[in-house]
């Protein structure tokens, strides 16, 4: 049985709206970063990314990981890929010209919006690293102007990444993507992204994974 390692509140999140998505049972195991712990030394601090019990899952010490059948595997994004091609249907690749094109949007999204995005939460929501600052926000949304324009203009073909349907390409990237919805001026400008991520987050499994990530201690 599938095993999935972390918190909603968590890039743990992409894997479980799969799971949710594919109709997979799975075991919840919640580990939390430790940088969220006030005291993760405490008699009753929670199992976190740092504990020993849990460095024996993955030794990089990051969430998430999944444990199938003995399969462990870590990286969400490669998780995900992973978990639609061994269960196939419409949310894997229906042949290598898709799993590419899969593989490189998740890539794309890791390496061109992630680090922006995370700065736009950050910096304009607020983090446990320190305050805010406008400057760092200001700067990852120019930055994330271009990439935006770029999966607009992909959407305008088809209305999805992969094959004119929703994918696991979907999940990977939307949940990315999402980091970025506390500078809304940046959805504004790329009106195809904005409604297929709507539409991406308004999908029962995405809520059904989101009602719970709301009930989970912030």
């Amino acid at each position: 049985m599938l095993t999935i390692y972390g918190v909603y509140r968590s890039r743990a999140s992409r894997t479980i709206w799969l799971a949710h998505e594919l109709g997979l049972p799975f075991n919840h195991v919640p580990v939390m970063q430790l940088y969220r712990l006030p005291d993760a030394k405490a008699a009753d601090a929670t199992l976190h990314t740092k504990s020993p019990a849990f460095l024996k899952v993955n030794p990089n010490g990051h969430i998430p990981s999944i444990d199938d059948d003995g399969l462990v595997l870590h990286e969400s994004l490669a998780i995900n890929l992973y978990l639609a091609k061994k269960h196939g249907g419409p949310l894997a690749p229906a042949d290598v010209a898709e799993d590419g094109e899969m593989g490189m949007w998740a890539l794309w999204a890791a390496t061109e919006v992630e680090p922006h995005a995370l700065n736009v939460l950050y910096h304009r929501i607020g983090n446990v690293w320190g305050p805010k600052d406008a400057k760092i926000a200001d700067a990852a949304v120019e930055a994330l102007k271009t990439p935006f324009a770029v999966l607009d203009r992909a959407l305008a073909k088809t209305g999805w990444l992969v094959g004119g349907r929703f994918t696991v390409a979907a999940i990977n990237v939307a949940e990315i993507m999402r980091y970025a919805q506390a500078a809304p001026e940046l959805f504004d400008a790329s009106p195809k992204v904005k409604a297929w991520l709507a539409a991406c987050q308004a999908r029962p499994a995405f809520r059904k994974m989101w009602d719970a990530r709301e009930k989970e201690p912030a």
